[in-house]
Formats: C-alpha cells, sequence, structure tokens
C-alpha cells in the first residue's frame, strides 16, 4: 500500500514544471513560438520555447546547461 505523503512545515515549495521536446529534422524549423498555459482560475500564461540545434550530443549537454541556468535563477528569487 502507497504511503501518504505529509506536508512538513518549512519544506520546499511545490510546482508544476511545463515542458515539451520533439526533434525535427535538419532545416525544417522555421521558427518557435511561445505556448499558452490555461490556468485554473480562468486566466492564461505564456511559456516561451527554446530552440537547440546539433547532434544529439551537443543537444543535450545545451539542454542540461539549459536547466541547470533555469533553477539556479529560479533559486535567487
Amino acid at each position: 500500500m502507497a504511503r501518504k505523503l505529509t506536508l512538513v512545515k518549512g519544506s520546499s515549495q511545490r510546482g508544476s514544471l511545463v515542458y515539451g521536446m520533439r526533434i525535427f529534422d535538419p532545416g525544417t524549423v522555421a521558427g518557435v513560438e511561445d505556448a499558452r498555459v490555461n490556468l485554473a482560475d480562468g486566466t492564461s500564461g505564456r511559456v516561451t520555447m527554446h530552440l537547440i540545434e546539433g547532434t544529439r550530443v551537443q543537444i543535450r549537454r545545451q539542454l542540461m546547461q539549459s536547466i541547470d541556468a533555469f533553477f539556479d535563477l529560479l533559486d535567487e528569487q
């Protein structure tokens, strides 16, 4: 049986990460636009989409650096 999680005072803030990924053939992407997120309160927000090009190794390296930078910026807030 699964154990229930308990909230502990002072625990880390929780959130929802919206993320998408797809690899396209070289030269097929003409542009990237922001994605819309519909929120529970009826409003909407936007998520900036990013484009990384290169080999699988280069893409993975850049993606990991981007993720690290995202959380570094988030921790500064």
